[in-house]
């Protein structure tokens, strides 16, 4: 009895360590990948989906400084606690803190080396250059701590900055209030790309103050107490205790009361050390959802990518469930967890599937927070940023996250109210909506960029089409079926192209099909070549178009194979170019998939893998276009599993080329999804064979629900095509 006790102890404690081992992931994360070029990723402390993103500010440098952070620069203005991640446009970086000694000054840039930079998740740290401090940074949802370590003690101080934001942005209100000698209120009213951002803060000190200094742009104000347009607060110590200062930045949508209820609530003790660790836990635990088994590039870029899925969406209410709306009322202790920072052009393609997968508990809120924003300004979110819609890019791009939530059985929103969000979306009489409701073309002549809104509203209607469906509304379903097929009426068959269409029916001209122009023609950052695929929802449709598959084929090969020396530099979101394939741009993502719908799945995986192997790398420009919030990463964690969501909303994943060995998906119910990757090299990149759950599977996609089912997946890899896995009618993707 003893022997097997001592046995039974032994493997308990080797089974624990290796699960211990198993969830240490966050050391594969590298947060500086895709901070230098144009990957715009958000540098800094947080938590998966918190309210604050607690980062560095450089002097801003441009567009390639949209997250306030870019690799290239050796200055830090100080720490902001709101970023955007990988956007195209900029915003944010609100309330700077800058820690600093001697007299106070006008300029409190310092400069800093990368290699005393450490960045890991949920924990950052640097060294101010100028100031001799080390700085390091960590956060829970709603708070960001700050721990300054000072190696001098000449006038130490805070600067805590109201007036600056990143370079889009203006104040149009600040406020700052001592409350007592630990504790300061205040908020930050901007316009920027958000149009009226309110951000309410509180901060709370580990050591009392000696004095505070206001000002507002540079004019000297009394009183411990002061609302302005520019206001900034030099907080004053006569020494700091034990050389380490800490201070506590709580946020609210709603109040400064409510700030500092987050505050108090989510960290009311000063170990920094336990909130660094709880970050770290909190990160492992979301990474953990897949366990892969790789080579070390493809474990860093894999775990990466899945970190920079979770920064968005991104909390949007307090932790008594207020939020702010946009319509600017308070709602008070909602009953869904309310959520903001939506790119919905870029993320319904792949970012939002994979959340049914690896998030299921948020896809409800995410709806519930969309059906909320529909009620508050009447209709649903195009690009949602703190409270604010932007109207950028083009599409009514929720429609297709909300069916794909329907479609796959997800409960805990009013259906009804959602199918009446889409279709109002669809029956709006803006950008040439107008048109598709009389089952028209939108003519190039009298919409800007029309083919890509064509395209796109396409997409969105053959989703209501299948709610519509689904619901028993067979009225909408016919129409909007029809609207879906709408895309047909861009290819111009003479040349082979998606194409603009004038108003008199003749095609614009001249047409050049590598031409591009920044938001000025008839696609939107792109052009004919790679609009033309813009067909997700119907690839057999768009087959036909081209006479078959031999001519689909011939096209399809010559988009990856033309010269693309004509395109690069012709636009900043033209990028990652193979041939004139453009995968730093989201409407190029699924392109490569399509080969499995004329039965050539080997030739997805030539593409895919020189994808995954050459325009993702380890190094800080390591994404080849914009983060776009999680969509690039989330096509290269599919890819890297072996299979893409194609059609955003049916529920169906076209295989590729595995580059993990091994893959183990954790799912709702605690099931497993595992995937057995055989032979798998950089020769062996074809998949030949594949078994699903012990019995041979021929077919070249995975349906969703055979995924959450649980299972096991083994896909055998070779150095050469196989002539019939994936081939044969029956086999193609549905």
């Amino acid at each position: 009895m003893k022997k097997i006790f001592s046995f039974t102890l032994i493997c308990g404690f080797v089974a624990n360590f290796c699960a211990t081992a198993q969830t240490n992931l966050t050391k594969y994360v590298d947060p500086l990948i895709g901070s230098a070029a144009h990957g715009h990723v958000f540098v800094g402390a947080n938590v998966p989906f918190g309210a604050v993103q607690l980062g560095p500010a450089n002097v801003f440098g441009g567009w390639d400084w949209c997250s306030g952070y870019n690799y290239v620069s050796n200055t830090i203005t100080g720490f902001t606690h709101t970023h955007l991640s990988g956007t195209g446009i900029g915003d944010l970086n609100d309330i700077l803190v800058m820690p600093a000694t001697g007299p106070a000054q006008a300029d409190y840039v310092s400069t800093f080396l990368h290699e005393n930079e450490v960045s890991r998740a949920g924990y950052y740290s640097v060294q101010l250059d100028k100031y001799q401090i080390k700085a390091e940074l960590t956060a829970s949802e709603r708070v960001g701590f700050h721990q300054y370590t000072f190696k001098a003690q000449d006038n130490p101080h805070i600067m805590l900055d109201l007036s600056t934001g990143l370079g889009w942005d203006t104040p149009t209100k600040t406020y700052v209030k001592q409350i007592d000698a630990t504790t300061l209120v205040g908020y930050r009213f901007s316009k920027g790309w958000a149009n009226d951002q309110r951000l309410y803060f509180a901060v709370k000190l580990s050591q009392p103050l000696s004095g505070i200094k206001l000002t507002d742009s540079l004019t000297a104000l009394n009183g411990t107490e002061a609302e302005g347009k520019r206001i900034k607060a030099v907080i004053t110590f006569n020494t700091i205790n034990n050389a380490v200062l800490k201070l506590k930045v709580g946020l609210s949508p709603v109040s400064y009361e409510n700030a500092l209820l987050n505050l108090n609530t989510e960290i009311p003790h000063w170990d920094f050390d336990k909130v660094r660790a709880t970050a770290d836990r909190k990160w492992n635990k979301e990474l953990s959802k897949i366990a892969i088994k790789a080579d070390a590039p493809t474990l860093k870029k894999f775990y990466t990518a899945m970190y920079h899925t979770m920064f968005a969406p991104s909390l949007f209410n307090d932790v008594n469930g207020d939020y702010r709306g946009t319509d600017k009322k308070v709602y008070p202790k909602a009953d869904f967890t309310n959520y903001t920072t939506f790119s919905l052009w870029d993320t319904y393609r792949a970012f939002h599937p994979l959340y049914t997968i690896l998030h299921p508990e948020k896809v409800s809120d995410i709806v519930n927070s969309f059906l909320a924003i529909y009620k508050q300004q009447g209709k649903l979110p195009v690009w949602h940023l703190m409270g604010n819609e932007t109207n950028t890019m083009i599409g009514y791009h929720a429609v297709p996250i909300i069916a794909d939530a329907y479609l796959k059985g997800f409960k805990g929103f009013d259906a009804n109210l959602a199918y009446e969000a889409a279709k109002h979306s669809a029956m709006q009489k803006v950008d040439g909506i107008d048109y598709a409701q009389k089952l028209k073309y939108i003519p190039a002549d009298k919409v800007i960029e029309a083919v890509a809104k064509g395209l796109e509203y396409a997409i969105d209607d053959w989703c209501i089409a299948q709610m519509a469906k689904r619901m028993g509304k067979t009225d909408d379903y016919v129409y909007f079926s029809k609207r879906a097929g709408l895309y047909a009426m861009y290819f111009d068959k003479q040349t082979g192209f998606m194409r603009g269409k004038l108003e008199n029916g003749n095609w614009r001209t001249p047409f050049d099909p590598v031409a591009s122009k920044h938001r000025e023609d008839d696609y939107t950052e792109g052009n004919a070549w790679q609009y033309t695929w813009l067909v997700p929802q119907d690839p057999k449709g768009l087959i036909k178009l081209f006479g078959g598959e031999k001519g689909f084929i011939n096209r399809l090969d010559s988009l990856f194979s033309i010269s693309s020396a004509m395109t690069e530099g012709s636009s900043p979101d033209i990028t990652g170019l193979i041939g004139q394939y453009a995968h730093g741009n989201e409407p190029n993502h699924h392109i490569p998939y399509l080969y499995a719908f004329a039965g050539q799945p080997w030739k997805t995986a030539d593409v895919v893998r020189k994808v995954t192997d050459s325009l993702y790398t380890v190094k800080p420009d390591g994404l080849c276009g914009n983060e776009d919030l999680g969509q690039m990463s989330s096509w290269y964690i599919y890819s890297a599993l072996g299979f893409y969501p194609l059609n955003p909303a049916n529920g169906v994943y076209i295989f590729g080329s595995p580059t993990v060995d091994d893959a183990v998906i954790t799912l709702a119910g605690n099931k497993k999804f595992h995937i057995k990757v055989v032979g798998s090299s950089n020769r062996n990149k074809y998949i030949v064979k594949a078994v699903l759950n012990g019995k041979s599977y021929t077919k070249s996609y995975l349906q969703h629900q055979t995924i959450v089912n649980g299972g096991e997946l083994v896909l055998y890899m070779a150095d050469k095509p196989s002539t019939t896995w994936g081939v044969a009618l029956k086999d193609r993707p549905l």
